[in-house]
């Protein structure tokens, strides 16, 4: 997908009430988005989906919500004082500030597709006997920018691992990375950038405490990990769910609601013994890529890509990406974070946060498996896959979501023919029945032409038109987003036919 689609799918954000720009009316306030009319309700069922799959499908696993303010200590027993840094480089000419270690994974990105549009070629013209392995070995452009590739790619893990900013400056000179604005390549050095928002708490200057905007919604499972496990009688393995807005003082905020500097996240930690965390590690890695794959958005649309770098606390770690407009993108993290959390928070507060087994007969600290997915992100990722532009026949197109329907914003439009001869009234009559199963809508203004585009291009699954057969035989067409097909039914039939098709309960289902 071309960077004008993208284009495209961030203004039919912001025509149809999915996305605002915040404080649009002062000129923005960069990195920071409000979701519309529509972009709420799709927001909302997304988090419903992930809440329900957490809570609902696994019995040992309960929800929390936690305060954004915590205590700063917290702060530094997690390394997020200390650690909790981008590499950032400046370009001398642009005066534009970048994140050095995403120049360098774009450089290796144009590499591989250098690779691949020659497996491409290549696959094209040798058609069923095209062995492509073999290929990727012996052809010598291919196996020279794997050569190069590999290269780059093993010195830029070990800078990372070091913390090496020399070096990640010394790879962006070497691999004559330019500035994308000027294309210079004047950059400055390497420096480390701390990503937490502070503020402060108290009545007075003097008397007041530091605190932060907290820049992930984990710790606060962690600091309540004790307090869930007594009140809720939790034996290990368990998890504790939690959906929440987080900040980061991101500087190089970019690609829509894609990187934002405060953003919702959907966490869920789940606490097991020690030495059986990586058996858990894998299950949960299934479990999320099935939750995703549900969606129908097509398998091919993503992958893991195992870590580099594993952050301080972490013996595996692996994101899910998702082929965005802009390429293949983390949208979830699943991480061993081993007991590094649990034994800081001890060692800080001076309390005992091990757990009593009781089957070992014996006290430890639990190790944790943690699933994050940004809840933005998520939703970026199911706008661009349901968005399409369509030709229908007679030359006219149209803009279409294929929201998975369980998703949609509006589950049912109801559309009388026209606004007189009693239709408007059945029209009311029906919505009236449904409103309390589904978000319904209705809409008598313009042809019914253009009525059933303006649902199109909101993703609404069903639309129903209220005509003078109405009144005679109790039924209605119902209409079809995706097909377009229409066809006539009874009234007392709609909840059925509609239930069926927009229940989170099935969508849930396709996951086990």
């Amino acid at each position: 997908m071309s960077e004008d689609v993208f284009k495209k799918i961030v203004s039919h954000c912001k025509e149809y009430g999915f996305v605002f720009q915040s404080s649009e009316i002062y000129d923005g306030l960069s990195a920071v988005y409000d979701y519309g009319q529509m972009g709420v309700e799709l927001k909302n069922n997304i988090k419903k989906y992930w809440w329900d799959s957490m809570v609902l499908l696994h019995e040992n696993v309960v929800g929390i919500d936690s305060a954004i303010f915590m205590h700063p200590t917290i702060w530094k027993a997690s390394g997020h004082v200390d650690a909790f840094n981008d590499p950032l480089i400046d370009n001398k000419d642009s005066k534009k500030r970048y994140r050095a270690d995403v120049l360098i994974e774009d450089h290796l990105a144009r590499i591989d597709e250098k690779i691949n549009k020659e497996v491409e070629k290549a696959a094209k013209r040798f058609g069923e006997t095209f062995d492509e392995a073999m290929f990727r070995q012996t052809n010598p452009r291919v196996s020279e920018n794997q050569a190069k590739r590999d290269e780059i790619h093993s010195r830029f893990a070990k800078a990372l691992n070091d913390s090496n900013l020399e070096e990640l400056r010394q790879i962006i000179i070497d691999c004559e990375i330019v500035d994308p604005i000027s294309g210079t390549r004047n950059w400055t050095d390497v420096r480390q950038f701390n990503l937490m928002f502070a503020t402060e708490m108290g009545s007075t200057a003097d008397g007041a405490m530091k605190v932060y905007l907290r820049p992930e919604t984990a710790q606060g499972i962690f600091v309540n990990f004790l307090n869930v496990q007594k009140t809720g009688r939790m034996k290990i393995p368990f998890g504790i769910a939690q959906i929440g807005k987080a900040f980061r003082n991101e500087i190089v905020a970019r690609q829509f609601i894609f990187r934002m500097r405060e953003f919702e996240q959907m966490e869920m930690q789940f606490f097991v013994r020690p030495g059986e965390e990586l058996d858990w590690f894998a299950k949960w890695k299934e479990v999320r890529m099935n939750w995703h794959k549900a969606l129908g958005f097509g398998d091919h649309k993503y992958r893991f890509h195992d870590h580099d770098k594993l952050a301080h606390y972490a013996n595996a770690a692996t994101d899910i990406e998702f082929e965005m407009p802009f390429g293949f993108k983390e949208v979830e993290g699943i991480h061993s974070r081993t007991d590094f959390d649990l034994s800081s928070h001890e060692k800080y507060s001076g309390k005992k946060l091990q757990y009593f087994d009781p089957e070992l007969n014996k006290s430890y600290t639990p190790y944790v498996i943690e699933t994050s997915i940004g809840v933005d992100r998520m939703f970026l990722s199911t706008i661009s896959s349901a968005y399409a532009e369509e030709e229908l026949e007679g030359g006219e197109t149209r803009v279409v979501l294929r929201l998975p329907a369980a998703l949609a914003p509006v589950k049912l439009a109801v559309l009388p023919l026209v606004k007189k001869d009693g239709l408007p009234e059945k029209a009311r009559e029906i919505i009236d029945s449904l409103k309390f199963d589904f978000k319904c809508q209705y809409d008598e203004k313009d042809s019914i032409g253009k009525r059933y585009r303006r649902q199109d291009a909101i993703g609404t699954p069903f639309c129903v038109t209220v005509d003078h057969q109405t009144p005679e035989d109790n039924t209605v067409t119902i209409r079809y987003r995706d097909s377009m097909a229409q066809e006539r039914v009874a009234i007392d039939k709609l909840s059925d036919i509609i239930s069926d098709k927009v229940s989170m309960k099935k969508l849930l289902k396709t996951i086990e």
